[in-house]
């Protein structure tokens, strides 16, 4: 099974989504549902699909699962919780019992929106993670280099747990690189229980200038720091617009993990998700 590990649905004309106030996401500031994702997967032969929180707040949890319950193709729900709620545990079995709530597969957070890049070390956070375990969900770090300490940290602490790294802490693309990204990434990956999504890369570079070539180095390095059995690919649609079509993302991805093997290639773009997410499907 081929599987997109991460995609979002919105509507900007029933929630309110702060980052996406920006005049350069002007472009996608509008509806993207499943209707309008499911001929694109079609299209790229794509089996699957994980869809992934846009914003903080329970109700778009529920929604999610509600579409996963609604669209077959949607295997997974990487859902958000307040990890701060000192009634999380109940939350988590109200989503559970739910329907759809058999599709949630794991909890994300905007960590890199939060000012203290420690965010992910405090008190609260800590028994609210300790909670989304105790129901074997993934949790997904959303972080840059700045919170990439704080998440090393984080998965040390939790060493029966399972993460995922969104985006591959989006790498300063554009600017070339950094070797603070590159040496925190290799310590993250160093955590055996943490998966590396290959996503968001391409909006990472300047958006009108950028090919498979010039992710690669940035794929390998993740490749190298994971390993071809933590690798995970995800298209990031519709963000991903900003920089290229559906077809195009997945077609430079692939370039990228063929190149690197196919045999890696082939576990990127199914077996590892299934196996990060405990996906209720067959590998």
């Amino acid at each position: 099974m081929i599987i997109d590990a991460h995609q979002h649905f919105w509507d900007p004309a029933r929630a309110d989504y702060p980052w996406m106030a920006a005049d350069e996401l002007a472009p996608i500031r509008r509806a993207f549902g499943p209707v309008d994702l499911a001929p694109l997967l079609r299209t790229n032969g794509i089996d699957a699909s994980i869809v992934v929180q846009c914003r903080s707040a329970l109700e778009e949890t529920e929604e999610f699962l509600q579409i996963a319950q609604e669209n077959p193709f949607v295997v997974g729900v990487v859902g958000w919780v307040d990890l701060t709620d000192g009634a999380l545990g109940d939350t988590l079995d109200r989503l559970r019992a739910s329907p759809g709530g058999d599709k949630l597969v794991g909890i994300r957070h905007q960590v890199h929106d939060e000012g203290d890049p420690e965010w992910l070390l405090r008190e609260d956070v800590r028994r609210g993670l300790t909670a989304v375990f105790a129901h074997d969900l993934a949790y997904d770090f959303l972080v840059r280099s700045r919170e990439l300490p704080a998440a090393i940290a984080t998965a040390q602490a939790f060493p029966q747990a399972r993460f995922v790294l969104d985006h591959a802490a989006k790498p300063p693309i554009a600017d070339g690189g950094s070797e603070m990204w590159a040496d925190r990434i290799k310590a993250l990956g160093a955590c055996g229980n943490v998966w590396c999504k290959i996503s968001g890369l391409a909006t990472e570079a300047v958006w009108n200038d950028w090919d498979a070539e010039r992710l690669f180095p940035f794929v390998a390095h993740a490749a190298s720091c994971f390993g071809e059995d933590r690798l995970i690919f995800g298209s990031d649609w519709p963000v991903c617009l900003l920089a290229g079509s559906y077809g195009e993302i997945k077609r430079a991805l692939e370039a990228c993990l063929t190149k690197l093997g196919p045999q890696l290639r082939a576990k990127a773009f199914g077996v590892n998700a299934t196996r990060a997410y405990r996906l209720a499907i067959a590998e």
